[in-house]
């Protein structure tokens, strides 16, 4: 099992060294060290550490805070903060960052491990999840004219599914239902960026939960749509109404 690479950001020499070394007992390599923010930065662009243990208060012009900020939107990599300061104001500066833990110094071994076990978990999982959102089902153009396909993960496997077999799109809380008739898929998306994949000229959105498709639909009543087969009641939002009469021909 390969060793974690973290980074460590501490502008006291003797704490620094501390840390390095319980970080080389509990099994973890250490990329570098830095005292500085400004050094933080170049060395984090260079090695890509899993990890940065950032002190709050460094001394220059750039403060932990400042320097997590930058790395959280340049690399993406998780940061446990180090301090000796917990005053509600530092704690405010800090969870904007939206770190992976947070240490009061002085801590034990086993708290640095746990709190770097935590974080490394927390962000592997989230690495996950947009990587499924990103690969895992991706609209693209097909060839023989039948329109679109979206390609979906079920059961460890990607499954094509046509956009012209699609009834309708549901959400239900951070993910996304596609139904087809009797089959279902659930993957982790929002409803925003399904509209957005999904052929503009065939889908329209009729509440912030629902997204149908138009030639799929079997009847209106009142503010409810019957989908094809008949087996679903979709409501229809009181500020998509107008949206949806003008896509639709009536006489």
């Amino acid at each position: 099992m390969s060793k974690n690479n973290i980074l460590v950001v501490e502008d006291e020499s003797i704490v620094s060294k501390d840390i390095q070394q319980s970080l080389k007992k509990m099994g973890y390599n250490i990329v570098g060290a830095a005292s500085t923010g400004e050094k933080a930065l170049e060395i984090a662009n260079e090695t890509k550490p899993d990890l940065v243990l950032m002190d709050i208060m460094l001394k220059g012009d750039m403060s932990g805070i400042d320097t997590a900020e930058k790395i959280k939107e340049s690399l993406k990599i998780p940061v446990i903060y180090l301090t000796a300061y917990a005053d509600e104001n530092t704690l405010s500066k800090a969870k904007v960052t939206e770190p992976y833990g947070y240490i009061i110094k002085p801590f034990k071994e086993i708290d640095l491990h746990t709190s770097i076990e935590m974080a490394l978990y927390k962000h592997s999982k989230e690495q996950e999840v947009v990587k499924e959102r990103d690969f895992l089902y991706s609209l693209v153009e097909n060839k023989d004219g039948e329109g679109g396909v979206i390609f979906v993960k079920s059961n460890s496997k990607l499954v094509k599914v046509k956009t012209t077999d699609i009834l309708f799109v549901e959400a239900l809380k951070d993910y996304v239902v596609i139904n087809l008739g009797d089959i279902r898929y659930t993957i982790h998306s929002t409803m925003k960026d399904i509209e957005k994949r999904l052929p503009g000229n065939e889908f329209i959105r009729v509440h912030r939960s629902y997204i149908v498709r138009l030639d799929k639909i079997n009847s209106i009543e009142q503010t409810n749509i019957v989908m094809e087969g008949g087996k679903k009641l979709i409501p229809i939002g009181g500020s998509y109404k107008d949206d949806l009469f003008k896509r639709i021909k009536t006489i």
